[in-house]
């Protein structure tokens, strides 16, 4: 069985490979991809894996990115630290979902049903259908997020809120009025808390409200450059691969 991981952190990819080989002495790793970018460009240039095990987030986005920019016929196994994904829209596609840290029973268990699924000639994932369902069962999008500023510790309500970023490993809120206030939470973290029909990530470093999408200027080898409001001292690009996904989201 030759499989392809999407995951992001080392230490992970490394612990599920392990595993794999203990439950499937012979399975062949083809690959770890770390970014939802290199993941498509895998996918388009080389033969389809037998199984796909994939991290929701990664680097620069989540998986489902991947799935829905190229189309994917064999089984996958999705794994996420983050609860939130709710589980309902993975049993409706017969898609396996792992809370990590992984188990070996439930690892197991999940590729022998990979199996059986594309031995039954159904392999194929409608990532379409899941997003749906993730959008029904997902009624806990933050309202607020709580930043200290200075002894004091103040809530900033999300519809204040223009983008986030993150800078030298620190994570900030900008607010449409301009205010910087500093977050504890990792983007990665943040991005599985906002309403996706009003915020986008639009690259490892940046969470956008669709309100502070100022200018989009076409840029070189596919990619688009962002202005934002309020203004930022950072050159904004989308990658090529996202293009499509962002174009997507502004026309809702």
């Amino acid at each position: 069985m030759k499989i392809l991981i999407f995951e992001d952190e080392r230490l992970a990819s490394e612990r599920l490979i392990e595993i794999l080989n203990d439950i499937r002495p012979g399975i062949e790793v083809l690959s770890s991809i770390k970014s939802v970018e290199a993941g498509i460009m895998w996918l388009q240039s080389h033969d389809a894996p037998d199984l796909i095990i994939s991290d929701i987030q990664l680097l620069d986005g989540t998986s489902f990115e991947i799935f829905s920019e190229v189309k994917v016929e064999c089984p996958v196994i999705f794994t996420t630290a983050y609860d939130q994904y709710a589980i309902k829209a993975f049993e409706v596609n017969s898609v396996d979902y792992l809370l990590k840290p992984i188990q070996e029973e439930k690892l197991k268990a999940a590729v022998e049903k990979a199996e059986a699924k594309a031995a039954d000639g159904g392999s194929g994932i409608d990532i379409t259908q899941i997003k749906d369902l993730l959008q029904e069962n997902r009624q806990d999008f933050k309202s607020r997020f709580l930043t200290k500023v200075g002894q004091k510790i103040r809530a900033i309500p999300v519809e204040k809120i223009a983008y986030f970023f993150t800078r030298d490993k620190l994570t900030y809120i900008v607010t449409f009025e301009n205010q910087k206030y500093p977050l504890d939470h990792t983007l990665e973290e943040i991005d599985g808390m906002l309403n996706p029909r009003q915020f986008f990530r639009i690259n490892r470093k940046f969470i956008v409200h669709f309100d502070s999408v100022k200018d989009i200027h076409p840029y070189f080898k596919g990619r688009l450059k962002l202005g934002l409001e309020p203004m930022i001292d950072e050159e904004i690009v989308i990658s090529s691969e996202k293009t499509p996904s962002f174009k997507k989201w502004l026309d809702q």
